[in-house]
This record gives C-alpha cells, structure tokens and sequence, in this order.
C-alpha cells in the first residue's frame, strides 16, 4: 500500500496540470448535475414494518379511502386575529376555499376555533406524499397563507407538506475562519494554510452536488446534505494537514520536491487512507440499523470522507507541485529544529501518570452521569427556528388549544370502542367507520406536547387498550422510529467497539494499546452524552446557546456519534501511538518511547483536532435546534475524545504499563498480518535505495614508504607516466 500511495503521490506531483484539470472538470460535471437533477429533501422520517407502519398498511387494506390521511403530506393552517380579538370568520372561509381549489389537495378540515374564538385552524392533507408535491402545489399553500395576511389575518403554517426554509452557511464561514487561522499558527505560511482548505472546499463541493444528484433517484431528509458538509468539510482539512506537515518535514530533511511528495503521501498519505476507511466502515455499518433515512445519511456521509481521502492522496500532491518553495517560509526552511509542542505537558504526565489517569476518567465519568437519563425523539416543528412559520403556527395552535393538538393520533379501532377515559387524552373526535362495519377511525388528540414523555406513553397504553387495533400518525411514527433507533444503539456499539480493537490490534501490534483506546473511546462518547442531556434535554445554559425551547436528544444522533467518533478516535490514536511504537521499536526505553512519540505528533493532533472543534462548534451559530445538536454533540465528543483521552489517559496509561503496553501473545503474532500504516518499511527501503546509488568513494592507492624516490624533468608528458605509473 505504501509504495502505491508513495508512486501515486509521485505521478500527481509531476503530472499536476492532468491532475488538477480532471478533478476540475469533475467539480463542473458535479455541478451541472445537482442543478439539473436536485429535488426538494423532506424532513419526515418512516421506516417498515413498525407498528405506526403497519397501522398504515391496515387502513390501507379495510379503509382506502382514509389512505391519504395518512401517507400524503399534511399542512397545518393556523389563523389569529391582531391583539387577540376575535376572528374574521368570513375571511378564514375564503381562505379555506381556496385551499381547497389548490393543487394537489384531497381534502381540507372544517376550521376547528378555540372556546374564546381568537385562534382557528385547518389542516390540509395532500394526494401525494411531501416528495411528491410541486411547485405548483406549494406555491399554493404560500398564496392562500399571503392573501389572509393581506386580508389582516395572522396566518401561519407548519406541517411536512411546508419546505424547509434554507440558511445562511454562518456557521460553515465560522468554521473555515478558525480552521484558516490554525493552519496559519501551525504552518506559518498562507500557503500551506490555504491549500488544506482548498482542498476541503473542493471536496465538500463535490460531496454536496453527488447528494443533490442523489435527490433525483430516491428521498433524502434535509439534514443528510448538512451532516456530510460538516464531515466532510471536517476531515478533509485534517487529511490535508497530515499530509502538508509530512511534506514539510521531508523537505527539511533535504528531499527533492517530487521525492518529498512521494513519500509524504506513502507515509502519512498511508494512515490517511487506514483513518478514512474507519470512517467509511463506521458510517457504512449504520445500514446493519435497518432503517432506511439513516443508511442514507451514512452513505451520503461516507462518500463525502472518501472523496476527502482521494483529493488528499492526489489533488494535494498535485497543488504542492504548483505552491514551489512558498509552501515553507524561509524562517522555517532555516530552521534545524524547533521546540516540540507537548514536551512539557507529556513529561508532567509521565512523572504523575496515576492522577493524570484518575483526573480522566473521574472527570469523563461525572460529565456522563446525565446521559443515565438520554431521551430520544424527532424534531417537530416546536424545535424549528422560532422565526419560521412552521415554529410560530405550533406556538399558535399550542396558545390557543393545546399543546396536544400539534400531534393529533390517527387510532384504528373495533367499532364502538371508547378511549374518552384514558389518562393523557385530551378529545377524541367522532368515529369514521368503512363499508364493511369492521373498522373505525378516530383521532386522538393528546394533553401533551408531542415530544413530550406522557405523549410517548400514552401511545403504548393505547395499543394495549382492547379494541384497539393500532395507532399511527405523525407522533407516533416518531415514537417508534426513536425506539427502533434506541434499539439499535447498542449492537451497533458492540460492532463499532470489535471493530476497532481489531483495527488497533493490527496496527499496533498489541493488546492492551486497543484496550486502552477502545476504553477511552467508550468514555469520551459517554462524557458526551451526558453533555448532550444536560444542555439539550435539562435545558442547563440553555441561554447562552441560544435554545428557546429543550426537549429529546434527535434519535439518530447517538447513532451517528458514535460512528463519527470512533472514526476521529482511531485517526488521533494512530498519528499519536505510532510515534510511541517507532521509538521504542528502534530501541527506546518504554517511558521515553511515549515522551519521544507524544512530542513528535501532539502539535499536528492537537491543530487537527482544534480545527475539528471549531468546524462542528461553528454549526450551533444556525438557527435550527436539530443543527445545533449535532454540531454541539460532534464538538464535544472530539474536545473530550482528542484533548482527554488522547492528550491526558492514553499517555498516562502508557507509562504506567510500560513494555507490556506492546505485548502479543505469539500465536496472535503470527496470526496478524504486519500493517505498516506509517510507511516505515517505505523510507528504509527508499533510504536504502538512495544510499546504494549514490557512487562511493575510491581507495586511496596506498604508498610504498620504502621504495626509491622518482626524479621527473618536471616536463608534462613525464608527470603522466608518473601518474599512470
């Protein structure tokens, strides 16, 4: 692998004008494809086979003209009067008539008004689902909500059948801020800061136009596009950054520029491609879920890393052929050496390991004492910005009704069957019943909020009830899509856990290393839990992070943290613990092997992973609380993740094992195949081949000391028989 790399990095390096062009005209294609292709994304969520599904496939069998209640997508009209008078009741009337004249439209509620007459409202059920609908149909919607306001109505609409509104990337221009200005303090060169963005730039652009294309063939919920964004744009600045640092230090040591490109991609191009593929493989492994929008997700995030590591291995080389000596300034070219960031810090460490040790993870574990009360959920149009219209028609209909009327059920029951008296009902509505007299439909409307606990039991208690033959509706298809996440969570970290003590294992050649970074791994992702609850769900500091409202964590992001972070973990562990293993191979003692190997890699992890935090940190500055979430969860997995256990136990625990830190049992040794993730075979054999052809100095003819002086005439012809002599 590694001399693949090293041959490829070569050939981009010389051949940069092909190289640059091809994935130029890539980036145009990719373009014009999603500009062409893209459709509308949905924020709704389904998956087959759980019981608000299999509701759905019952009414569909005893009741089809109900179908479309529930499969087309819906839009809730909220109507309010100025100053809480009462309302215009001939004015909400036209408007309904219009609504029902409007495209796509199978059928429009009678307007429901609260005791006191100020609030109404109207829900409109679509023929199509939300990524069925057209423009047409949308811009309908928008007239009918336009012409009430006109008419002084306060009108408002929420509901999937409502696009989401877009943002302004602030927290995207954040994140690339900061990162430019640590490259900057790392590099000390505009130059090698800006080509690692370049490069991310390019890769996210095209990551992001292959999942506007994707829209095309199949259904895409919006936050898939922001997640591989935020990734992608994450892990390609840092791919890069190994990659430009590697180069630097080969051109110090006196390369060739080709030649230091060859082998800064055969080496840190390597580890590279071995942190790219955990990445893929855990964010790929989300399809074991079975649940479709998150395979999706995972995919769509997966293709975006392994665009990363391809710009990394071959677009890089090919700009570091074009940036010529201004990749290093001269005041670092000039430079023998320079003093290791971290030399203090790890030799603190290593004098005290145990209370480095037990600061960790005591400190890990009470962050994580929260995450003991996790809840799961979906966002409703109660987390949206709370300057949208989806966000003021649920604060409207939650003033005027009733918190519970932003989550209505749709209950499938034995004709005749009562469910007035259970707790948490707030009104049922009178019963539909079909052709045959088997079946009944009743709406349920809860007490509760429909993010709410009691909301969630409620759906349990009645599908218990006898007569009821099941519930569904868009409250409790998130019920059931967050337990069937919720379910999924553990298999899938005992997947993720194998897999990476497995990985650990062949790149290091140890036990206790991948058990160490394993342990540490399941810390920092229950530290950040824990910190997820406290803010998103306690509502602590809830302020200052500008949330209005707190509620479940979104069910798909333990999930999704879980895959990204092993990922980072296992790219921290390797440029840092391969360093510790390369010393004390070449004879170190164990102590000073993780001195050695903590100075030499603690500046570039420590830069990739400040650039990490303020990418995903840069994502909370959007108005949207599912946004914020992710971006606040990512950020604080990588701050406990890089700078906790990375920086503080895995030092602390490797002084204090000592030689047995890189203990293999000999059968397990012959068993595993030797991965050279640094591309150390590489530079000896490079080395090697360099020294042989380089031409060697001939023996002096020796002097014979007793011989007779030669007298010369002094002539030139005389002095060349002298010397041929």
């Amino acid at each position: 692998m590694a001399t693949l790399l090293y041959r490829l990095g070569r050939y981009s390096f010389r051949n940069r004008r092909t190289v640059l062009l091809s994935w130029l005209g890539l980036l145009v294609a990719a373009l014009a494809g999603m500009v062409l292709l893209q459709k509308p994304t949905t924020d709704s969520f389904s998956i087959p086979g759980t019981p608000a599904q299999q509701t759905i496939d019952l009414l569909a069998e005893r009741f089809p003209q109900a179908r479309a209640q529930t499969a087309g997508a819906t839009a809730r009209v909220v109507f309010a009067q100025p100053g809480g008078n009462v309302l215009d009741e001939a004015a909400v009337r036209r408007a309904v008539a219009s609504l029902k004249s409007s495209p796509q439209v199978a059928t429009v509620s009678d307007p429901a008004q609260n005791p006191d007459r100020t609030v109404a409202y109207v829900q409109v059920t679509y023929s199509v689902p939300p990524s069925g609908l057209t423009g047409a149909a949308r811009q309908g919607l928008d007239d009918v909500v336009m012409w009430a306001r006109a008419e002084g109505l306060i009108a408002e609409v929420g509901g999937d059948a409502v696009q989401a509104a877009g943002h302004a990337p602030i927290g995207e221009v954040f994140g690339v801020v900061i990162a430019a200005l640590v490259l900057l303090a790392t590099f000390g060169s505009l130059v090698a800061a800006g080509l690692p963005l370049l490069t991310a730039i390019i890769g996210v652009a095209l990551g992001f136009a292959g999942i506007g294309i994707a829209t095309r063939f199949t259904e895409l919920s919006g936050t898939t596009s922001t997640l591989a964004m935020m990734l992608g744009l994450a892990v390609a600045i840092d791919y890069a950054l190994f990659i430009v640092s590697r180069y630097r230090t080969e051109l110090r040591a006196g390369r060739e520029r080709s030649e230091a490109a060859g082998r800064a991609v055969g080496t840190a191009g390597n580890a590279v491609v071995f942190a790219g593929l955990t990445v893929i493989i855990a964010l790929s492994g989300l399809t074991v879920a079975g649940i479709p929008f998150l395979s999706q997700m995972g995919v769509a995030a997966a293709g975006t890393v392994a665009v990363a590591v391809l710009i990394a291995l071959t677009l890089l080389p090919a700009l570091l052929g074009y940036a010529g000596t201004k990749i290093t300034p001269a005041q670092v070219r000039d430079r023998t050496a320079r003093p290791a960031l971290g030399d203090t810090w790890v030799r603190v460490i290593a004098r005290h390991p145990v209370p480095a040790l037990l600061a960790a993870v005591l400190g890990l574990g009470v962050i994580a004492i929260p995450a003991a009360d996790l809840r799961l959920g979906l966002p409703t149009d109660g987390s949206a910005a709370a300057d949208t219209s989806p966000r003021r028609a649920y604060d409207q209909l939650s003033d005027g009704f009733g918190p519970g009327f932003n989550g209505p059920l749709t209950v499938v029951v034995v004709p005749g069957t009562t469910l007035e008296g259970l707790p948490g009902v707030a009104m049922v509505s009178p019963p539909a019943t079909n052709v045959a007299g088997d079946t009944s439909i009743v709406t349920v409307v809860p007490a509760t909020a429909p993010d709410d606990r009691a909301t969630e039991d409620l759906v349990h208690r009645m599908r218990d009830t006898e007569g009821v033959l099941g519930v569904t509706g868009a409250t409790a298809v998130n019920v059931d899509i967050s337990e069937k996440l919720a379910g999924a969570l553990v298999p899938y970290l005992i997947l993720v856990v194998g897999l990476a003590f497995v990985l650990l294992a062949l790149v290091f050649r140890s036990v206790l290393v991948p058990l160490t970074a394993t342990l540490g791994f399941l810390l920092s992702v229950a530290a950040t839990f824990g910190a997820l609850v406290a803010v998103f769900q306690w509502g602590w500091q809830a302020d200052r992070f500008g949330l209005i409202q707190t509620g479940p964590i979104i069910s798909f992001l333990p999930i999704l943290l879980i895959g990204i972070v092993f990922g980072l973990a296992m790219d921290y562990q390797v440029f840092l613990v391969t360093r510790m293993r390369e010393a004390f191979v070449h004879g170190a003692k164990a102590r000073d092997a993780v001195i050695s190997g903590f100075r030499h890699g603690a500046r570039v992890v420590t830069a990739a992973a400040f650039i990490m935090m303020s990418v995903f940190f840069g994502f909370m500055l959007g108005p949207e609380a599912v946004i914020k979430s992710i971006g606040f969860g990512l950020g604080m997995a990588i701050l406990f993740d890089a700078v906790v256990v990375r920086m503080i136990l895995v030092p602390a625990v490797m002084v204090l094992l000592g030689n047995a830190a890189w203990w293999l049992p000999g059968r397990l040794d012959r068993l595993l195949p030797d991965v050279d993730v640094e591309g150390g075979a590489l530079t000896r054999r490079l080395d090697r081949q360099r020294t042989s052809a380089q031409p060697q100095p001939q023996p002096e003819p020796e002097l014979e000391l007793d011989a007779e002086p030669v007298v010369t005439d002094g002539s030139p012809s005389a002095q060349r028989e002298l010397l041929q002599s």
